[in-house]
């Protein structure tokens, strides 16, 4: 199946709700919760996604994780970064509760396309209190796409994690996560990375964009979000409507999209130091805010 074909289907199968101008939405991806161990990427960032995504929560916004979520590569399972990051998971499981978390699936995580591997993992928890299974994600479903429809102009917003334009990430997704175990996570220690990761390959990423944006061409310059490379793309009205969010593992920063009163914005939040040596984690506007509507091309 080639990429197009990937995409293309990622579109069909996506979960399609409905928006409009009062509607705000936080879109993260590739956050990679790990154990807390030296190869956990998103351990430095931990303080900032929780702050921002309780921000984000407090005013009422719906969270879109487009993948990537939880680093089910380099853990065997996902127990382990649960009770690491139990506070993050709470928080989740609050949004979740207000039917305002979407979550997709990246190649980190391929294995939530089996529902029974989600029941068994994401739907209780071991409280070690109570003793009991506690409710985490009862009833969760990960999707490969989302598409956003405005209620009253019907532009949509589609949604993915992009290693569908990635054939090694996404065919032979197995092999690169045992490699990771057995090899790659080893020489993280020495600074060497990943080479089938588009995040870390610079020439897979190029491919990766090259692949999506001809499919967005070719489906009327569909607007369309996606993360995997780490690389946040912003266009201008006119240019072909392809955003990535970026990533929640940039060193001392995350970076994800808002989208509120009709209009997208890139964002970054990161900790800042005041005069007084005081830190802060602060949210900064990198692009934007541009209505949403100026991506509509005229048929």
């Amino acid at each position: 199946m080639s990429s197009h074909k990937r995409i293309t289907k990622a579109y069909k199968t996506a979960r399609r709700i409905s928006y409009n101008d009062d509607s705000k939405f936080i879109i993260f991806s590739d956050v990679h919760r790990g154990d807390n161990s030296f190869a956990d990427d998103f351990a430095s960032n931990r303080n900032i996604y929780f702050h921002a995504l309780n921000h984000y929560y407090k005013k009422g916004f719906t969270y879109c994780e487009l993948g990537d979520g939880d680093e089910l590569w380099e853990n065997l399972d996902f127990k382990s970064i649960f009770y690491t990051h139990t506070n993050i998971y709470f928080l989740l499981k609050k949004f979740y509760n207000k039917g305002r978390l979407f979550r997709l699936i990246g190649n980190h995580d391929m294995v939530y396309r089996k529902q029974k591997y989600v029941e068994k993992h994401l739907y209780t928890y071991f409280d070690k209190v109570t003793g009991k299974n506690e409710p985490l994600f009862p009833g969760i479903i990960f999707t490969e796409g989302l598409v956003l429809e405005h209620e009253k102009s019907k532009q949509e917003i589609f949604m993915l994690h992009g290693h569908q334009a990635d054939w090694w990430n996404y065919r032979a997704w197995k092999f690169n996560r045992f490699m990771v175990r057995a090899l790659w996570r080893q020489l993280q220690v020495f600074g060497i990375g990943d080479p089938t990761s588009p995040a870390k390959n610079f020439k897979e990423l190029i491919k990766v964009e090259r692949r999506t944006k001809k499919w967005i061409i070719e489906n009327d310059n569909l607007l369309t979000i996606i993360g995997h490379t780490h690389r946040p793309r912003f266009p201008e009205p006119g240019d072909i409507a392809f955003f990535n969010d970026g990533s929640c593992v940039h060193p001392r920063s995350i970076t994800g999209l808002e989208i509120e009163k009709g209009k997208i914005s890139l964002i970054k939040w990161n900790i800042s130091t005041t005069e007084d040596g005081t830190l802060k984690v602060v949210r900064l506007v990198l692009e934007g805010p541009q209505k949403i509507s100026d991506y509509i091309i005229e048929k």
